[in-house]
């Protein structure tokens, strides 16, 4: 006898159905209402039929099966046909009332078809229930039905969203029969589940046994390659199918795009993205987060402009894609747009848009703006913490942002890796030394997070500021991990401010031996003898730079005006306006020394 233990199904069914049959649709009270009066099971088989093969709101579909003990003999096509009906729309309500429908179906002993068993299986998917899968599977093997192709791939899929691997790879080896459906499911399980080397492995075991992939495989086993990284492979891959022919629809466009940008080919990715015959909002999504990636956010920000004067309407994925490069390119006015279309457009402002929100707002320099976004989050993460608390030690406010880490704690959300960097920044930035050496210590003591690298670097930074050299040192020294060129750099710096000469000639040294051809040590080396009026010596390291070829990299500026951003460095003539610009600076200057000018066309006369 096969039994089911499924009562938190039952319990959860109850508490979403429980008043559903009091607000029935009119056409279902009339149903009833004939129900009532006639006792033809005739016509109650065939009015029951009719609303299965119809569009039923959940409420309805939940009264329809209620009708079902009324039959004196339902059949497994009756309930084929509801269940069906209830999955045909995604929701856990639906997925619950078909697990429920399939105890029943169970106790009253009915006969399941091959087409019963892929329903109960798409309804167990939804529910990402593995223990409830497993006993429907048990129950395939038990009736016979464990080498039928159509089951045996829905069982595939079942275990590939649910992650077990190994599972799927045991149901397809142990079925006779395979299609390009059983395969597509098998590399997508591995696929999907981080296996990418194992699924493109598979990929190329099909082919040699004389199997041809279409369109949807393909998008499969792509991703896959952009995953590694592989580029090589993504050319052979995306040269099979120009060589067959397949047909190059959206997904595949949309994979292809991926794979090239995160190969580090942006032009074919471009040009690949500009020959799609269709594109939807995820091939822009694509494109925006795959320069975003590559840290090109002004060609990010290029692609959203085009975007939307396609009038392709952005979703979420896209705003985060933007407010990410706002954050990175300082373009306070694009963000604040972003803002003001998700307040239009009621979009939630919680999950990863509040965040990226938070984050614009505390990189672009308006801390208001992000805590008043912070405080109207519905729901708040980790990384909603930890976007406020980063941007407060930035910003200087060290006790605000301890404050927000302490009330992070009191409401049970656990700190990162991330977040801790904020809360040692906070502590250098306003000088905390005890409170930052307690809360290094809490990292593995109370939180159970290894320090890193990071970590080790703001702590050195933390004493280095305090003035505390000697302990920075003594700090460095009892590291249990390699300091790198960050952590010495921090101890330079330190250097720097307190006049230690000698010691900044220590580390110098073992900074040009870790990163010789970084300008940054020989800048701070000469800033340190500056600093304490060493003026030969400070000239010695600058001719030292140059008999080596080393240049300090030039500084850059940024300006938005009306949604762009532009850049500047010095002496740079690449804007489109540099003439204009050039010739305004000239004109500030003459006004500046007192003396008058006044422009006719592209000329300027002194007068």
């Amino acid at each position: 006898m096969f039994y089911l233990s499924l009562s938190p199904v039952t319990s959860l069914y109850g508490c979403c159905t429980a008043n559903s049959l009091h607000t029935t649709s009119n056409s279902t009270k009339q149903f009833n209402s004939f129900i009532t009066k006639t006792t033809s099971q005739q016509h109650l088989y065939a009015k029951i039929t009719s609303l299965c093969s119809s569009p039923i709101p959940f409420k309805d579909t939940t009264y329809v099966h209620s009708l079902f003990p009324q039959l004196r003999d339902p059949n497994i096509d009756l309930y084929n046909a509801l269940l069906r009906r209830v999955l045909s729309s995604k929701c856990q309500e639906n997925a619950l009332l078909a697990i429920l429908m399939y105890v029943e179906m169970v106790c009253k002993g009915l006969d399941f078809d091959k087409y019963t068993y892929p329903l109960v299986i798409k309804a167990c998917v939804e529910l990402r229930e593995l223990r409830y899968g497993r006993l429907v599977h048990a129950h395939v093997i038990k009736n016979g039905f464990a080498l039928d192709l159509y089951v045996v791939n829905s069982l595939m899929r079942f275990y590939g969203v649910c992650g077990c691997v190994g599972s799927v790879r045991k149901a397809f080896d142990r079925s006779p029969l395979r299609d390009l459906v059983s395969w597509t499911i098998l590399i997508q399980g591995y696929v999907d589940n981080g296996y990418w080397k194992e699924g493109v492995d598979l990929f190329f075991e099909m082919v040699d046994d004389g199997l041809r992939a279409d369109e949807r495989m393909m998008a499969v086993v792509i991703s896959a390659c952009a995953k590694l990284g592989d580029l090589r492979l993504g050319k052979k891959l995306h040269e099979y199918v120009w060589s067959y022919k397949l047909n190059f629809d959206v997904f595949l466009g949309n994979a292809l795009v991926d794979m090239y940008l995160k190969c580090g080919e942006r032009d074919v990715a471009l040009s690949v993205f500009r020959e799609m015959p269709m594109r939807n909002v995820i091939s822009w999504n694509t494109l925006i987060s795959g320069l975003a990636q590559r840290r090109e956010f002004k060609q990010a920000m290029d692609a959203f402009n085009e975007m939307q004067d396609q009038g392709v309407k952005p979703d979420e994925n896209t705003l985060v894609g933007v407010l990410n490069c706002c954050s990175n390119l300082g373009a306070l006015g694009v963000g604040k747009w972003v803002h003001k279309y998700v307040d239009r457009n009621r979009i939630q402002v919680a999950g990863f848009v509040g965040n990226a929100l938070v984050d614009m707002y505390t990189k672009c320099g308006t801390m208001d703006d992000a805590l008043k976004v912070f405080g109207s989050m519905s729901t708040k993460d980790i990384y909603s913490y930890t976007s406020v608390i980063v941007g407060l030690a930035a910003h200087g406010k060290a006790r605000m942002a301890l404050d927000f880490f302490y009330e992070m704690l009191d409401i049970g959300i656990q700190p990162n890796e991330v977040t801790f960097v904020g809360v040692l920044t906070a502590c250098s930035h306003g000088g905390l030394v005890e409170e930052g050496q307690k809360l290094f210590a809490d990292m593995w003591r109370v939180h159970k997070l290894k320090p890193r690298i990071e970590h080790y670097g703001c702590m050195v930074d933390l004493l280095g500021r305090a003035g505390l050299i000697d302990e920075a040192m003594e700090f460095v020294q009892h590291m249990p991990i390699e300091p790198d060129a960050s952590i010495w750099g921090s101890i330079l710096a330190a250097c720097r401010i307190q006049g230690k000469v000698e010691l900044a000639e220590h580390v110098t040294e073992i900074l040009v031996n870790i990163e010789s051809e970084k300008d940054g040590t020989y800048v701070l080396m000469s800033n340190t003898y500056a600093s304490v009026s060493k003026w030969r010596d400070a000239l010695e390291v600058r001719k030292a730079m140059k008999r080596q070829k080393i240049k300090k990299v030039p500084g850059c500026s940024s300006i938005e005006l009306d949604g762009i951003v532009s850049e500047f460095r010095r002496c740079d003539k690449a804007h489109p306006r540099s003439k204009d610009i050039y010739a305004t600076v000239e004109q500030l200057t003459l006004h500046l020394t007192g003396t008058e000018a006044f422009s006719n066309g592209s000329e300027y006369f002194i007068v």
